[in-house]
């Protein structure tokens, strides 16, 4: 059991937020985080008492900014802008993702620039721990002020609305505070604005999809060795002085891999003088495809590692000078931006693996059995495994195209350039997950493959794979449904097992 992950507003991790978002790691507030947190606090309540006019605090909203609200009616304010603002529609976020928006939600109130209450923050945070899990629609955001419908309905929850999910019953926001033993709690001046300002939920999703990107990244190596290997390719391609002339740093890390999966293989050394000179791009230019790829996901990582710790809120609270002051920090772009950027490097994985599948179900191209099976006719084997990689692999070239570039002007034209974040972490996700079945047809059909040059082995740390594949799903012979098959093995490649089972052997996979 891991320890409580302690909260500051600065030090969140990939690492950490899919222990919280996939996994029981509680969460606690560190001491000088609720030291920020009060001082912050204090600069909002003196700015209260004295009448001062500051945005989202003693004014409305958006295109009300003028207007200015009177002191008594300043609790009405924050619960009015949750109820309004609450108008997301569409199919509920998951539970990993409602986690990782309430974990990311809480890290930003730590940082001390929101002006919330200690208490406001606790209660988010022993929902999480008590896994009261608001229930969050996915749709309505443009990522302009952030991810304001989600978070509303999230803060919607803590007043005690909305409705919740807890131990697989769906409760009213109140009945479900009331079973963890919580209270709802009763929105001051700021509040209801600090809690719906950010970029928490597009930074989730991409975040997610991202984690599981780089343990794809390291999965597609490993099936590309595998299907070079059956297909009695040459591992000449990975010579590390063609890599030095071309040094970018993802492209000599795959190449390594590779050259680390495919040692001392019995299968190649059986075709080593067979005066084939080189192979087809799929196989010769993985580390060049699957390099780049690795590249686009450090651009994706560094981006995001900022943005789990950033303040998003609008207007900020610095408590050194006792200031207020309004900006745009909730502006999704940056995440937009690296969002487009996963979901294009996620199709480029799918693609590249999914011309591999074709070489190996081809007779033409693989000189093997059509469609992997001995029984051609009567069997049809792996033929439409291949049709399906090739589905998902076009569904990922639309889904490459960047919700970036879009923009939609809101608010009475006050909100006139967004960044559409939500929409592309949303497409990132997805075709994260298209990938990730793609990658397992290519471990079905590479491990399929192998088995018609037995009694020759391949490489010990692809042995290694190929037995953990089987443990997962018997070889192919038309007797079951496929499906099945494909799902079984994509969860393995989703928590990186067969990268995990090779790097067992050979020592390491970067």
């Amino acid at each position: 059991m891991l320890p409580p992950l302690t909260l500051d507003g600065n030090r969140l991790t990939l690492d950490d937020l899919e222990d919280v978002a996939r996994g029981p790691r509680r969460v606690a507030l560190d001491p000088l985080a609720r030291e920020r947190v009060e001082r912050a606090r204090k600069v909002v309540d003196d700015a209260v008492e004295r009448g001062a006019v500051v945005y989202g605090v003693t004014t409305g909203f958006g295109n009300f900014a003028d207007v200015v609200v009177p002191r008594d009616r300043l609790r009405e304010l924050q619960a009015n802008l949750v109820h309004s603002h609450a108008a997301g529609v569409g199919e509920a976020l998951g539970e990993a993702e409602t986690r990782g928006l309430m974990l990311l939600r809480a890290n930003v109130l730590a940082k001390g620039y929101s002006g919330v209450r200690v208490e406001t923050l606790e209660l988010l945070i022993a929902m999480l721990n008590a896994r009261v899990h608001p229930v969050v629609p996915s749709q309505g955001s443009v990522g302009a002020s952030g991810v304001i419908a989600p978070l509303a309905h999230l803060a919607l929850a803590m007043i005690g609305e909305g409705t919740c999910v807890r131990d697989g019953r769906v409760l009213r926001g109140a009945e479900a505070l009331t079973a963890a033993g919580l209270e709802p709690v009763r929105l001051e001046a700021k509040e209801g604005i600090a809690l719906i300002n950010g970029t928490q939920l597009m930074t989730a999703v991409a975040g997610l999809a991202l984690a599981e990107a780089w343990r794809l990244a390291r999965t597609a190596d490993v099936a590309g060795a595998l299907t070079l290997d059956t297909l009695k390719g040459t591992d000449v391609a990975f010579d590390p002085r063609i890599h030095a002339a071309r040094p970018h740093p993802g492209q000599a890390a795959s190449a390594r891999n590779l050259r680390r999966l495919l040692a001392g293989s019995p299968l190649r050394e059986s075709h080593r003088d067979c005066g084939k000179v080189q192979d087809a791009y799929s196989l010769r230019c993985i580390p060049q495809v699957h390099g780049a790829v690795r590249d686009a996901l450090g651009y994706v990582t560094s981006t995001l590692a900022v943005e789990l710790n950033g303040a998003t809120d609008n207007p900020m609270v610095f408590a050194e000078s006792a200031e207020l002051l309004s900006g745009g920090n909730f502006h999704g772009e940056p995440v937009a931006i690296a969002a487009d950027v996963l979901a294009i490097a996620a199709a480029e994985i799918g693609s590249i693996s999914e011309r591999r599948v074709e070489r190996l179900v081809n007779p033409a191209l693989s000189g093997l059995p059509a469609f992997l099976t001995r029984d051609g006719g009567f069997r049809s084997g792996l033929m439409m495994a291949q049709v399906t990689a090739a589905a998902l692999a076009s569904e990922n070239k639309s889904l490459a195209h960047p919700a970036s570039v879009d923009s939609i002007p809101t608010s009475a034209n006050k909100e006139d350039h967004v960044s559409m974040g939500v929409t592309a972490a949303w497409k990132a996700a997805r075709s994260v997950a298209n990938t990730r079945r793609i990658l397992a047809i290519e471990l079905l059909a590479a491990g399929q493959a192998l088995e018609f040059h037995r009694p020759l082995q391949t490489a010990a740390p692809l042995e290694a794979v190929h037995r953990r594949l089987r443990a997962a799903a018997a070889s192919y012979d038309d007797g079951r449904p496929l499906g099945p098959d494909i799902e079984s093995v994509a969860e393995l490649v989703r928590t990186g097992v067969f990268a995990g089972e090779a790097a067992s052997v050979c020592g390491t996979l970067e």
